[in-house]
């Protein structure tokens, strides 16, 4: 059967794609960019709405990404509710994920230094306006707490700042960082950002050298955060974790990530109560180590108690101020001896890491991807937002409509 040059470019067309495993759909890179985009922004407190701006021009050192799917974050929430940081109106969204469709000519590599091209997935880090010659090996104490990220930009001319979007500009000038992803599924690549957090809280943690193989651990708190905390460790190779919170669903679900014990504080009488409810889960011990991962003033001042003398904590749950906890730093801390750490957020170099624990996750069958409860469309993005407010759910995304 004789066939002409646009019937074998088809059928290699089709090979590539099927191979590429997007079962012969057109990516969208493939697909025509439309000449505007949508943004999800809030706009005042309670009130995310869609708007609708030109599509911004792709310069040399820029990419443009069409979403596939972003995270709500707690930081997200917060914003939701008190807009702590006084960016309203702002485009939220910093856990997301996408194709890109539009690369400037000067873009080669993503920030690991490995080549990215039309059709590839992407994720954003880091965006370093004070310290763009910032490289993926030079990152002592290069968190973001010197930066910026997508999502909780202030808004300017580009309006496409965030991941809750059907578009987002990754602009070069910036000092943007990002990396190729495309051997990570969707959901997982979602589920990165956050996942970074808890890299680097554990390495936080190694760093006091108590925290080891045969330690018994300490979650305090099972919303995302702790959960993943739960399957970080687990990974590691450790064994004995008990988590403390008061929903027994998501005790339940910590157990599929690797929990060996749980104590609800519910069915506990006062802290000497919940203390004796961690040490029996522990089988008459107290945990060598504790990661405080609620944001709860009063979840700081309970872990201390958990903890034995000469072990250590991780603190990461306060993201912004919560509040003023009460501790007594003779008991708590200088008669324990304890060696504490504080966690906020990542470095480049978690990053990668992270791509590596997602995938070792899922080698060893923890169900990352159920972290993720519920997913919108972008049109239903307030929707979305009132049930992360709610806090029924775990992990809450927005999805590009075709895919939620």
């Amino acid at each position: 059967m004789e066939m002409n040059a646009a019937q074998v470019e088809a059928i290699v067309k089709s090979v590539l794609n099927n191979l590429n495993g997007d079962g012969g759909n057109a990516s969208a890179a493939s697909a025509p960019i439309p000449s505007t985009v949508k943004v999800g922004f809030l706009t005042q407190l309670g009130k995310m709405e869609i708007r609708e701006y030109p599509m911004p021009e792709v310069g040399d050192d820029d990419i443009l990404v069409k979403v596939e799917g972003c995270g709500i974050c707690g930081t997200d929430v917060h914003e939701y509710k008190r807009d702590p940081f006084s960016l309203i109106p702002v485009a939220l969204g910093h856990e997301g994920t996408g194709e890109i469709v539009k690369l400037g000519k000067n873009v080669k590599v993503d920030s690991a230094g490995k080549p990215v091209h039309v059709g590839d997935k992407i994720v954003t880090c880091m965006i370093f306006k004070d310290d763009p010659e910032i490289t993926m090996f030079d990152l002592n104490k290069k968190n973001v707490g010197g930066a910026d990220v997508y999502g909780l930009l202030p808004d300017d001319d580009v309006h496409a700042n965030g991941w809750f979007a059907n578009y987002i500009l990754v602009r070069g000038g910036l000092g943007s960082t990002f990396f190729n992803v495309s051997d990570l599924d969707l959901d997982s690549r979602i589920l990165i950002e956050p996942c970074a957090v808890l890299i680097h809280a554990v390495e936080r943690a190694k760093s006091t050298g108590i925290l080891k193989f045969n330690s018994r651990v300490v979650v305090q708190g099972c919303g995302p955060i702790g959960l993943i905390c739960v399957a970080v460790l687990k990974t590691l190779g450790i064994q004995n974790i008990v988590t403390v919170d008061g929903n027994p669903a998501r005790l339940e679900f910590s157990k599929r990530l690797g929990a060996t014990g749980t104590a609800n504080f519910k069915d506990f009488e006062g802290i000497e109560g919940l203390t004796k409810g961690v040490y029996d889960a522990f089988g008459g011990h107290l945990a060598d180590f504790g990661f405080q991962c609620t944001g709860s003033p009063a979840g700081h001042s309970n872990i201390y108690k958990f903890i034995r003398n000469g072990g250590g904590l991780c603190e990461l749950g306060f993201f912004i101020n919560g509040g003023d906890a009460t501790i007594n730093p003779h008991f708590d801390i200088c008669s324990k001896e304890l060696t504490e750490v504080g966690s906020w957020v990542y470095t480049l170099r978690d990053y990668a890491t992270t791509f590596d624990f997602l995938k070792g996750a899922k080698a060893i069958g923890l169900p990352m991807n159920e972290l993720i409860t519920d997913k919108y469309p972008l049109s239903r993005i307030d929707e979305a937002f009132q049930k992360a407010a709610s806090m029924t759910g775990l992990k809450i995304a927005v999805m590009a409509e075709e895919l939620a």
